[in-house]
């Protein structure tokens, strides 16, 4: 299991949440549960996120936030992971996608709308995965609000010292722009945001939903849940992303077709990435090797390819 990579290493997408573990860590005191987390990302030559980061990792209210998420979600509401496994693998997506799009000239508003930095978008997106949905500690109806009001304090202490004003109030309401804008109706409004909309859709590799499945729910839900083995992302063909999704059992397309594509929608990353789900097993592989999503074309759909 891939949780994250140390600083100066190359980012690589995490992707085997166990479902178990995700129990294990909810029936923890807090204590314990703190105790155990520490988010590892790539923060390159990025002395800022390195230092909100370091602050992350210490910051023992933030943790206990994510802890009782995940209580509220496994224990309570037999849904799927919010543990702060969540969190890292989450933060890791919206950073590689930030990355890949910025290497392909795709400039943040960090750069377009303040004449910042690429590197002040990624503690932007890095702080909106870290605290996206911390309100799961209030209730899971309505997260998306009770992160904002508990997100802006932390986000102004975790940024002290490291960004003066106006600077620091600036970094502080891109962040929760993009926390309220990954709900179901959100409405991003920049690049990064939209980052974090889609980066919170990605983590879906397996077992990220299967809690439901192994406690003998069966629905589309759990089963398309478990049929997701892994996510990649690296240089598209025709876009300068590709998403590429790995399937056990074709099941599996309705995680893309029918959630990831809402989740894309709106966005503003639909002219920047192309999403491409495989079939990895021979049982399946006559029937529909390949699934591409279709998320900029203006009438939408999806393409089984042949």
């Amino acid at each position: 299991m891939l949780l994250g990579v140390e600083a100066d290493q190359e980012l690589e997408i995490p992707v085997d949440p166990i479902p178990a573990e995700a129990e294990r860590e909810a029936r923890l005191t807090p204590s314990e549960a703190v105790e155990r987390m520490r988010i590892n990302v790539p923060v390159r030559r990025n002395e800022k996120l390195r230092r909100v980061i370091g602050r992350v990792n210490r910051d023992e209210q933030l943790k206990a936030w994510w802890h009782v998420a995940n209580v509220n979600a496994v224990t309570r509401m037999e849904i799927n992971d919010h543990s702060w496994v969540h969190i890292q693998i989450v933060t890791n997506i919206a950073l590689k996608l930030l990355r890949q799009l910025t290497k392909h000239r795709i400039e943040p508003a960090m750069v377009t709308d303040y004449g910042m930095t690429r590197a002040d978008a990624e503690v932007v997106v890095a702080l909106t995965a870290l605290t996206h949905c911390v309100g799961m500690s209030v209730h899971r109806h309505g997260h998306e609000d009770f992160s904002l009001f508990l997100a802006e304090p932390k986000l102004r202490a975790l940024l002290d010292g490291i960004y003066e004003e106006p600077d620091r109030t600036v970094i502080v309401s891109e962040v929760l722009q993009g926390i309220i804008s990954h709900r179901a109706d959100g409405e991003p409004l920049t690049l990064e945001a939209g980052i974090l909309r889609v980066a919170d859709a990605l983590d879906m590799a397996k077992g990220r939903s299967r809690i439901p499945f192994e406690r003998g729910s069966v629905s589309i839900h759990s089963l398309s849940a478990a049929a997701i083995d892994e996510v990649r992302i690296e240089d598209g063909h025709n876009r300068p992303v590709m998403v590429e999704i790995v399937m056990n059992n074709s099941s599996g397309i309705y995680q893309v077709d029918g959630l990831l594509k809402a989740k894309l929608r709106g966005s503003g990353l639909e002219p920047y990435l192309e999403v491409v789900a495989r079939i990895d097993t021979d049982a399946e592989k006559r029937l529909i090797p390949t699934y591409r999503l279709e998320i900029g074309a203006p009438e939408g759909g999806s393409t089984p390819t042949r």
